[in-house]
């Protein structure tokens, strides 16, 4: 990626090494395994957190341990995570602007572990995630070392797809898409519910792609082999693909996220599109 005519974005919010308020609550809710374990294979890159959050069982809370020392503000991992949400910012006030609507930016925490969010206790094990109660993406920096090794897709637009979908997630939120899917899914049965958890993460894979698109556009971010990284990274995450790992086999009737050529060909379409009137997979016939 090139950043040479990008600005970073002021928000922000850092709480690695343990500051910032986020750390764990003394006594009260914990997180058990069980927890941990489906919000690993449900909501990977997913929405909102509180529908397995708000279900953790009873333990004690791990109490504080000595501090890491915080890194520094401006080392390279911040300094790339602003210049990639300034971009994100830039390019969907422009978009909003476009169909006459106000683009309410986003704040972007990084956190080491576990913080709290208005969607319950964040996890570093949940991958990253969108919390809509605070309206903030939340991401402990670790998920990268295994975005490259564990799911064998490195690269910087690799890492920037990432903070891209989420930021999906709350233009969704904003559209009002996010509570209506909500609405909808809690009044359907499990398979259909799973269908419509689809739909929304497609469509965040396809606004991702629409970023890209419109940035690239405008500022001239992407490079060689970019593209590329992003389809690795969203190939890795597909349903099939994580099932297939964990158990042998894929369920597709489970699947809450799409599989990996429906996650890599709606971000193929939103990013040849470039429109957001590309990407209602909710109309759509087939995914």
């Amino acid at each position: 990626m090139r950043f040479d005519n990008s600005r970073e974005s002021s928000n922000v919010e850092d709480r690695r090494g343990g500051g910032g308020g986020g750390g764990l609550p003394i006594g009260g809710k914990g997180i058990g395994i069980g927890t941990i374990v489906l919000a690993l294979v449900a909501m990977y890159f997913g929405v909102d957190p509180s529908v397995v959050l708000n279900q953790a069982v009873e333990s004690p809370a791990p109490r504080a341990t000595s501090r890491q020392a915080a890194p520094p503000a401006n080392d390279a991992e911040s300094k790339f995570i602003r210049h990639v949400l300034g971009e994100t910012e830039d390019t969907w006030q422009q978009i909003f602007r476009q169909n006459g609507k106000q683009y309410v930016e986003p704040t972007l925490v990084l956190f080491t572990g576990a913080t709290r969010t208005a969607c319950g206790v964040g996890q570093a094990a949940m991958g990253p995630f969108y919390c809509p109660g605070d309206q903030k993406v939340y991401i402990d920096l670790a998920f990268y070392q295994e975005l490259k090794t564990r799911f064998k897709a490195p690269g910087d637009f690799a890492q920037a797809y990432v903070i891209a979908h989420e930021v999906g997630h709350h233009v969704q939120n904003l559209l009002g898409i996010s509570d209506k899917v909500q609405a909808a899914r809690q009044r359907a049965g499990e398979r259909e519910a799973n269908n419509l958890s689809v739909r929304l993460e497609l469509q965040a894979d396809c606004l991702a792609g629409v970023w890209a698109k419109n940035a690239d556009a405008a500022r001239g971010i992407l490079e060689a082999g970019d593209v590329e990284e992003a389809l690795r990274a969203a190939t890795a995450i597909g349903d099939d693909t994580l099932q297939k790992q964990a158990q042998g086999y894929a369920v597709p009737d489970s699947f809450t996220h799409g599989s990996a050529d429906q996650r890599t060909r709606w971000f193929r379409r939103g990013m040849e599109s470039g429109q957001l009137a590309a990407c209602n997979t909710f109309q759509a016939k087939g995914l």
